[in-house]
């Protein structure tokens, strides 16, 4: 008879080796890594005040190494996920019920798909979401969210019958591109024509500049941190992130970050911050100082096509939502995330809501499919 698997909740990111963490994480998206996350605790961008506490779900195998890990936090509130719930919320507590705390399963304040159970074992993966589910169930908590699950993983939450939601994202796929000019082909000529007359007027009077590792200082930094905060306020009310984020962040993975400023007379006027992965290029934020037409689409989109065709990756993912990213050849794909609800009742409501939200979510990407800028039959 086997034995019994036990799992344990880690007091934070940071107090797991990250060796034996990235073990488990892998190295493809550069949002799950012990570096990555770990920077947020160090930073207090999570953890006291900030409703996002750090709990690690981990497995360890008998000689005490994590074989699998659930990146947990306890939430306090409903921000900074991008899968929304306060709708859930409001109906759960005017029903007599407590939502927060609640458990988020996820790399915090990013819209990223990818692996929400970090295994170095995946037959540990049935068990890891039981621990996750245990934790919910002991702690008398109303749910657990995995956000932004990737595909090949949701049969593992739907197998343990947590319900599923469906979303969109705009993604750009790179198809053996030589450069930007190649990409353009595939559009039709008043498309083209339309890219080509953006770009040329985003870029009167700049310079556009890709920084990447050492390059970066932190005078770079601070320049990107009065763009962050002008978006974080005007999005969000407040940042999510510290100042001191970005510093622990490019001194721990700085070969993967590729920050791309907009300069006029040598001063940045705008910013955009980008993550590499393995086989994608993640925008993730932007800010300006200075309106001018057209250079949020240069820098976020048009710059990060460039660059994922200079480094070969198969595609750009430019962040939540954003149908203007269609006409700039980004295609909607269905991006995932896993619920588990305990309540029977609470559970049949958001079960019925989102078979239906799943089917308006097909439909609308059925017809988002027929207004891409490519060639009919391409």
């Amino acid at each position: 008879m086997p034995e019994p698997i036990s799992a344990r909740i880690a007091e934070g990111v940071a107090s797991i080796p990250a060796a034996q963490w990235d073990a488990c994480a892998g190295d493809s998206n550069p949002f799950l890594s012990h570096a990555f996350l770990s920077a947020l605790e160090a930073s207090g961008s999570v953890g006291a005040g900030t409703g996002w506490q750090s709990l690690p779900i981990v497995i360890e195998n008998a000689n005490g190494i994590p074989a699998a890990i659930a990146p947990a936090y306890a939430k306090s509130h409903s921000q900074g996920e991008y899968v929304f719930d306060h709708a859930w919320a409001d109906a759960y507590e005017r029903a007599g019920g407590r939502y927060y705390p609640k458990i988020q399963v996820a790399a915090p304040f990013t819209p990223v798909p990818g692996p929400r159970l970090l295994l170095r074992d995946p037959a540990l993966a049935p068990a890891l979401i039981a621990g996750i589910e245990a934790v919910t169930d002991n702690n008398r908590l109303s749910s657990a969210h995995a956000t932004f699950v990737d595909e090949a993983q949701l049969r593992v939450f739907v197998e343990a019958g947590w319900l599923v939601r469906a979303g969109t994202q705009f993604h750009w796929h790179n198809r053996g591109y030589a450069d930007f000019e190649a990409f353009l082909s595939d559009l039709s000529s008043r498309k083209r024509k339309a890219i080509r007359k953006e770009r040329a007027r985003a870029v009167e009077g700049l310079t556009i500049r890709h920084l990447t590792a050492t390059e970066i200082t932190e005078a770079h930094w601070d320049a990107f941190w009065v763009f962050y905060q002008d978006t974080g306020s005007r999005k969000w009310g407040r940042p999510y992130l510290t100042r001191p984020f970005f510093s622990l962040l490019s001194a721990a993975m700085g070969d993967r970050l590729l920050l791309m400023f907009a300069e006029r007379d040598g001063r940045p006027i705008a910013g955009a911050l980008n993550l590499i992965g393995g086989d994608a290029l993640y925008g993730r934020y932007w800010g300006c100082v200075e309106d001018v037409p057209f250079l949020h689409f240069e820098l976020c989109y048009y710059q990060a096509i460039e660059a994922a065709i200079a480094r070969g990756l198969p595609r750009v993912e430019a962040g939540a939502q954003g149908e203007h990213k269609l006409a700039r050849g980004y295609v909607p794909v269905t991006t995932w995330s896993a619920h588990y609800i305990p309540d029977p009742g609470f559970r049949r409501a958001i079960e019925e809501y989102l078979e239906r939200e799943r089917e308006a979510v097909a439909q609308e990407q059925e017809f988002l499919g027929e207004l891409t800028p490519f060639k009919r039959g391409g």
